[in-house]
């Protein structure tokens, strides 16, 4: 029943995202051309409907490798990116080449976590994928692994997928893959292994399901779209998990075929913001917590007040993110500060009706407010 009420849910669908991994666009033989066009074709299908699309693409780096002829992805960084700088322009060529068989524009986004830890960017960045949308241009996103240092690593794609289905408020990420869906077992090895369709909470059953298996041209497995899917499931957006292989996938999908595995939105969902706040802000510093202020945060929702902060980390100005720890050293939440780490050194212990007469100025009472704060904690 529960199965049957969310795929005609899916039939309403007025914008999504579909996440396109390396596994299903690139092979032996360079990228598959004879795959991108057969996508194209389904995407064009369904923005004829009306339906707006997002597309996050993968292959780059893959692109780059089978260009220069070499047998295995390399391990130094430098070589990635080269390969990224290589693979990229192939791969929007090929991109460019298929939409126009169906009059569709496109447009390219390079994008890293960097960008997306930054509020200002982040909302520029939305900004235009707005403007994209509304002049009917299909944006075509991927990791600029060209100048990534840290971001050039498992599972990246797959997040940053999640991370802009919900900047980009659309409502259905479709991740496309090699396999059929999430199995019980690895169906490489276990031919009974059976698909699971449906995934209402992901926990850690689920979770041990997944395969953590790296392949020649891929950076994630199905682990990595499990993590995606919790992170659209908590902004209350569903995640089908299908083949990228399968002729009209994506236009099966959105008809609410039983195709693939299906995994439900949350209930308690978080606000654009707190889920930005929870996974795709930089903290720039920290603040150690007493016992007391933990526990106001924790049950009670609390703001976190100056006499609850015993201790800080780093260097942070106001309106930056920061991380609360508690004093068994674990990360409890993130938040943005109304001041300066300079400024809170001063205050930190002190009460809220101290704060003027030692800085001279009268700031905000908190010094994260409970609205600019998100419990990670509860996350978990």
């Amino acid at each position: 029943m529960v199965m049957e009420m969310w795929r005609q849910r899916l039939r309403t669908v007025k914008r999504v995202l579909i996440k396109i991994g390396s596994n299903i666009l690139t092979g032996v033989n360079g990228v598959r051309e004879d795959i991108i066009a057969q996508l194209c074709k389904d995407i064009a299908n369904v923005k004829n409907r009306g339906l707006d699309v997002i597309i996050v693409s993968s292959g780059a780096i893959s692109s780059g490798l089978k260009k220069m002829n070499l047998g295995r992805r390399p391990n130094e960084l430098s070589q990635l990116q080269a390969l990224a700088a290589i693979g990229q322009g192939i791969l929007m060529r090929i991109y460019e080449k298929e939409f126009d068989k169906w009059g569709i524009r496109i447009g390219q986004l390079l994008i890293t976590k960097e960008d997306l830890g930054s509020r200002r960017r982040y909302l520029n960045i939305a900004n235009t994928l707005f403007t994209l949308l509304h002049w009917k241009v299909i944006p075509i996103i991927n990791e600029n692994d060209t100048v990534a240092a840290d971001e050039i690593k498992f599972g990246d794609n797959d997040n940053l997928a999640a991370l802009i289905t919900i900047l980009s408020e659309c409502q259905l990420l479709i991740n496309l893959t090699n396999m059929d869906g999430l199995f019980e077992r690895d169906p490489k090895e276990f031919k009974d292994a059976r698909l699971i369709p449906l995934v209402e909470k992901i926990d850690k059953t689920v979770l041990s399901y997944a395969s953590k298996d790296l392949s020649l041209f891929g950076t994630g497995g199905m682990q990595s779209k499990l993590q995606a899917a919790r992170k659209a499931s908590l902004a209350g957006v569903p995640t089908v998990i299908a083949n990228g292989n399968l002729e009209g996938v994506i236009t099966k999908v959105l008809d609410g075929e039983e195709i693939g595995t299906l995994i439900l939105p949350m209930a308690g969902r978080l606000s654009k913001k707190k889920h930005w706040l929870a996974f795709g802000s930089y903290p720039r510093g920290m603040v150690i917590v007493d016992e007391g202020a933990e526990q106001a945060l924790l049950r009670n929702g609390k703001s976190l007040l100056p006499s609850g902060i015993l201790a800080l980390e780093g260097v942070f100005q106001k309106g930056d993110p920061v991380s609360i720890k508690n004093t068994k050293g674990e990360i409890i939440g993130i938040g943005i500060v109304n001041y300066s780490s300079s400024e809170l050194e001063k205050v930190l212990g002190r009460s809220t009706m101290e704060i003027q007469s030692i800085l001279g100025f009268r700031g905000e009472d908190e010094i994260i407010h409970r609205n600019n704060m998100v419990i990670t904690a509860k996350l978990r």
